[in-house]
């Protein structure tokens, strides 16, 4: 007598009775695609680089594939501005320059190595502030220094005072294009 019930019940459940396979037509076809292709990204990740335009600071934003190292951020910088961006008139006070050392990047503070043979001048503000901008930029740098010979050296803010302290974007904050 219970039987009847669970048979009835197991029959409205929208399960087909056939006895035997039969063939489901799928809803979308398997195999190459041969419609129009998407653009490819052009990358997930932003570096912001700080570069020239009429002896003031401009912020310029790339799209990259993956999150620079500090060291690759700085090697972006050094290289100067793309095609593009020249013909929207910037450039650098560091491109093709090969005075920086390298870069290690501490609880926050980013420690720029330079040559001994250091060509920026202590009255190049801007390319100092390029430097530090752009690695201020980032998330993981809270102030930038600068180093050469394993010893901290003074270089200028925005203002044109030299110091040895930590630096962040606000120190050349008067360099900044609004």
């Amino acid at each position: 007598m219970w039987l009847l019930p669970i048979l009835l019940a197991a029959g409205g459940c929208g399960v087909p009775t056939d006895r035997d396979p039969r063939p489901i037509e799928p809803s979308v076809t398997i195999g190459s695609y041969e419609g129009p292709m998407a653009n490819p990204s052009p990358g997930a990740f932003l570096e912001r680089l700080y570069l020239v335009r009429d002896n003031q600071l401009v912020p310029v934003d790339r799209r990259v594939s993956a999150l620079p190292s500090p060291q690759r951020h700085l090697e972006d910088l050094v290289t100067g501005p793309t095609p593009q961006e020249r013909a929207a008139d910037l450039d650098s006070a560091l491109a093709g320059t090969s005075y920086i050392t390298g870069v290690q990047v501490h609880n926050g503070t980013a420690v720029v190595g330079l040559a001994v043979d250091n060509p920026i001048r202590n009255d190049e503000t801007l390319a100092y502030g390029q430097i530090v901008c752009t690695l201020a930029a980032r998330a993981d740098v809270v102030g930038v220094r600068f180093a050469q010979d394993g010893r901290m050296i003074e270089v200028p803010r925005g203002d044109g005072a030299l110091t040895s302290d930590l630096l962040t974007d606000a120190d050349y904050r008067s360099l900044i294009a609004p």
